[in-house]
């Protein structure tokens, strides 16, 4: 009986995992302390079996494991923890584990490690494996592998490092399987035979002229229904979505969203078959892209390991609190500006929170939408005037609604209908100012040549916030006061 898949499932399965090695570590340092205390002659012998008793049960349960499992239970464990399950792990699976736990915890597992055992994790990759790994290896040790390898993956490691990291090409890998169009149906699954295994996500085969160049996709699902005596130029398909290596990685990720796709060739400028892109790495490329893009909303430089020291965590994170720190002050010196009016009517320390607030989740919402349209592709800098238009005439709406029944609370719990009337106009204006920021900021950032999702909470809070408490203390204190 096949069981399906459920993401639950495979949550708690990782979990289960988590807490099995947990306990092994548990047992090992709780039988450690137990020999300690014991009084005996052999006591060294006895700590010496018992320690590899206990390791060795770790190290089968981590044999058992398939390398993102343990990528998961390394980075769940602190520090100490996670260096002894590190040891354990077998020295030929160090390369794979290394591609999958995070950047954050990567650097300290490579930080325990030697050049030797650097260079040997990374030759257990494939040459683009080891250009995902590169940017975090000593150069010495990206020296020793490249003098490690055979030249044809020199020539591949040196290709795939070349290109920028937003770029289809740090996606490739190279390990394709092409055929000649004037090539007999039979003869190609003979040489398909031929394999022990096929390139993972494996769906066509590329079809290449006498110079590489790319001239149709055969794909497996008319290969094994086509007769065997025709060629492959009878069955091919030449309508092939195709990839240069300089495009750019996101718009390779779209490709793949809109038509489906599982492989795709990637080809130089003169049409030469060069690799292809799998959907694996892109699905990683779009998982590390929004994780980023969370980062840089709440303003962190660079993903964090939970369990790093204090003064590493610090340093990631001071910059917009530094930046935030300011804008709180601003904020506080405009209620300041606003004393007099507040110690007249007490009424407004209690709403002012309810203005700035909402501003700040209106906000929030238009500059989600306009950063997700960016990285979709969906919105220019020439649609500035027309999203701003649009995301006024939204928040106006929403101010004359929500702010009229704020209002009406208002004028109920101090039955003053001027700061009903102010509660609303300035609800209104908050929102008005939200809309405007939540657009601007990210088409600004874009016109810079930056992340248009860069510290974008952090500064439409502070415009809000300041914003909110400026025009409502203000009418307050025209129409009020």
């Amino acid at each position: 009986m096949i069981e399906a898949f459920s993401p639950r499932k495979d949550l708690e399965d990782h979990q289960a995992d988590l807490r099995a090695v947990q306990d092994l570590l548990q047992r090992h340092r709780l039988v450690e302390k137990l020999v300690e205390r014991q009084e005996m002659p052999k006591r060294q012998l006895v700590e010496s079996l018992v320690h590899r008793q206990n390791l060795a049960e770790l190290r089968a349960k981590l044999d058992a494991m398939h390398p993102a499992d343990i990528a998961y239970v390394l980075e769940s464990l602190p520090l100490e923890e996670r260096l002894v399950v590190w040891i354990l792990v077998k020295a030929d699976r160090d390369g794979e584990i290394l591609l999958e736990v995070s950047d954050a915890v990567r650097e300290t597992l490579i930080r325990s490690m030697d050049s030797q055992e650097l260079v040997a994790a990374a030759e257990q990759l494939e040459a683009d494996e080891i250009a995902d790994l590169a940017p975090d290896l000593p150069e010495g040790v990206i020296h020793d592998v490249f003098q490690a390898l055979p030249i044809e993956e020199r020539e591949q490691l040196r290709s795939a490092m070349s290109y920028p990291e937003d770029a289809a090409g740090a996606l490739m890998d190279f390990d394709v399987v092409s055929v000649r169009e004037d090539t007999r149906i039979d003869a190609v699954t003979r040489y398909l035979r031929r394999f022990d295994s096929l390139p993972h996500h494996t769906d066509q085969i590329f079809v290449v002229d006498r110079d590489e160049r790319l001239k149709g996709v055969l794909p497996l699902s008319k290969l094994i229904v086509s007769e065997l005596e025709h060629s492959v130029a009878d069955v091919m398909v030449t309508d092939v979505v195709t990839m240069q290596a300089r495009d750019r990685a996101r718009e390779a990720a779209k490709a793949f969203e809109r038509y489906d796709l599982v492989s795709a060739p990637v080809v130089d400028e003169r049409g030469k078959l060069v690799g292809r892109v799998t959907v694996d790495k892109v699905v990683d490329f779009i998982r590390s892209e929004s994780q980023s893009e969370l980062l840089t909303q709440a303003g962190l430089r660079e993903e964090e390991d939970v369990f790093s020291s204090v003064w590493a965590s610090v340093k990631n994170r001071w910059a917009w609190l530094a930046i935030n720190l300011m804008t709180a002050f601003i904020a506080s010196r405009v209620i300041g500006a606003f004393e007099h009016s507040i110690e007249k009517l007490v009424a407004l320390a209690a709403l002012m929170p309810i203005v700035a607030g909402i501003g700040g989740n209106s906000g929030n919402q238009t500059i989600t939408m306009i950063v997700r349209s960016i990285a979709l592709g969906q919105v220019q800098r020439e649609h500035g005037r027309k999203l701003l238009a649009k995301e006024l005439g939204v928040s106006l709406l929403n101010g004359l609604i929500w702010g009229s029944a704020l209002g009406l609370i208002a004028y109920w719990l101090y039955r003053k209908l001027p700061l009903g009337l102010v509660m609303t106009a300035a609800m209104t204006l908050n929102l008005a100012l939200a809309a405007t920021a939540g657009v601007l900021i990210p088409l600004t950032m874009v016109r810079l040549g930056r992340d248009p999702a860069l510290g974008s909470s952090v500064l439409i809070t502070a415009i809000t916030d300041s914003g909110g408490f400026f025009i409502f203390l203000g009418l307050a204190t025209l129409f009020l006061v």
